[in-house]
């Protein structure tokens, strides 16, 4: 038996094991900016340390993070977050060639509990997959990581490259956890962060940046209305001019995110106005994300926004005097993508063939931000996305992964570890 087959015939030993561990981790609500969030990162660190790997679970400086130059936003406070790397140290005591396998745990709110068939954190199967918020993205992703890991301890397996398994906070609202563990100075060879993306590969990421429109008007008594000035009215003329931004910010589109309706969109994700019924609103609310375009610079995103809102502002009378007013706070999540003379998509492919036996996987970019960017540019790791689940249910009311899917993400992380460690 070669030593890739003793390693996978570990996995599949470990098949209600991974199963279970996902749901243990489902189950703590690790919501961003809750306590919970840390609880995760404790339950991890304990799982880790059982399995006999060198854990460096490290409280974060959030004072000097977030003073940082190139800290890439929060959008919920926190009182504490901790970092969280395991390593299978290598025979090469460093030499050999390094892997890094990133998750994170930390989730979204559940939104309507009442939309779920099942409670959001109660981590049930049915028909073949895990239930929960989080189970998707992306708890099963990272239970996999640990788990591919774990199977090459236990088939005593040494490699002459280290691995790590670095599960991180804050990915949903900035990135904060990335950023910290490169800050650490944890670094790596080549990246795998096990996203869902239902076993395809995803080299590159769009970014996002988080963007408030500030509306003013003048109030007055509903009964008056039109001696007032409604920013909830004032409003819909920038609504209309970011529609046509993104219509014109798609004209032209980069191959590898053709498959998107929109590769990188705009959207107004809540709206605050007025305190009284009865009065005309005077302030007006609006918070976005903007899509980056691959390769697109920050400054270039942001510049077009606003000149979109200052051509809104010059239509108008009232708002050529009273202008709505952009501001950029929260996750800026500039576009990522693996470097074009790296092997890494062709060796995870070819692990994928190992692991999940000949399934059929395809190439694209993903157009949402994600960890992928600090990777690939802060730390300059070349970096993709590998993992199970389809992240159209992530961020929805019954989030599910198909188990199947995380056994085949296991088998194949584990191959690759092999392949780009190397063996003693």
């Amino acid at each position: 038996m070669s030593i890739v087959e003793r390693v996978l015939a570990e996995v599949e030993a470990m098949t209600a094991e991974l199963v279970a561990r996902t749901s243990e981790l489902v189950r703590i609500p690790s919501i961003s900016g809750s306590d919970a969030e840390n609880d995760g990162q404790a339950h991890l660190a304990r799982l880790f340390d059982g399995s006999g790997l060198d854990v460096d679970h490290w409280p974060i400086d959030l004072d000097a993070l977030t003073a940082d130059p190139g800290f890439p936003g929060m959008e919920v406070d926190r009182r504490e977050a901790w970092g969280l790397v395991a390593r299978l140290r290598g025979a090469g005591h460093g030499d050999g060639p390094t892997l890094m396998l990133n998750g994170h745990v930390d989730v979204v709110p559940v939104g309507d509990p009442g939309a779920w068939s099942v409670g959001p954190f109660d981590a049930r199967t049915a028909n073949g997959s895990l239930f929960g918020r989080g189970s998707c993205d992306m708890k099963a992703g990272l239970i996999a990581a640990w788990a591919a890991v774990e199977a090459i301890r236990r088939a005593g397996v040494t490699l002459r490259g280290d691995v790590l398994v670095a599960s991180v906070q804050g990915e949903e609202d900035g990135g904060l956890g990335t950023f910290a563990t490169l800050r650490r100075g944890w670094t790596a060879d080549a990246c795998v962060i096990a996203e869902p993306t239902s076993l395809d590969l995803v080299p590159a990421n769009a970014g996002a940046l988080t963007f408030r429109l500030v509306v003013r008007g003048h109030a007055t008594h509903a009964s008056r209305r039109t001696s007032g000035v409604s920013a909830v009215e004032k409003f819909w003329s920038v609504w209309a001019a970011l529609a046509d931004l993104e219509a014109r910010r798609h004209e032209t589109v980069d191959p590898l995110a053709a498959r998107w309706p929109l590769a990188h969109p705009l959207s107004i994700g809540t709206i605050r106005a007025g305190d009284w019924a009865s009065s005309v609103p005077d302030l007006l609310e609006a918070e976005g994300r903007l899509g980056v375009a691959l390769g697109e610079p920050v400054h270039e995103a942001k510049a077009a926004l606003e000149a979109a809102v200052a051509d809104a502002n010059a239509a108008d009378p009232w708002l050529r005097d009273h202008p709505v007013e952009v501001q950029w706070w929260g996750g800026q999540f500039e576009s990522g993508r693996l470097p074009a003379d790296s092997d890494l998509a062709d060796r995870v492919r070819a692990a994928h063939q190992v692991g999940a036996g000949g399934r059929p996987i395809d190439t694209w970019a993903a157009p949402y931000g994600s960890d992928l960017r600090l990777l690939t540019n802060v730390g300059h790791i070349p970096t993709l996305q590998y993992g199970p689940g389809d992240a159209a249910l992530a961020h929805g009311p019954d989030e599910s992964v198909p188990i199947d899917e995380v056994l085949a993400c296991t088998r194949t992380l584990a191959a690759l570890a092999v392949d780009i460690c190397g063996t003693a």
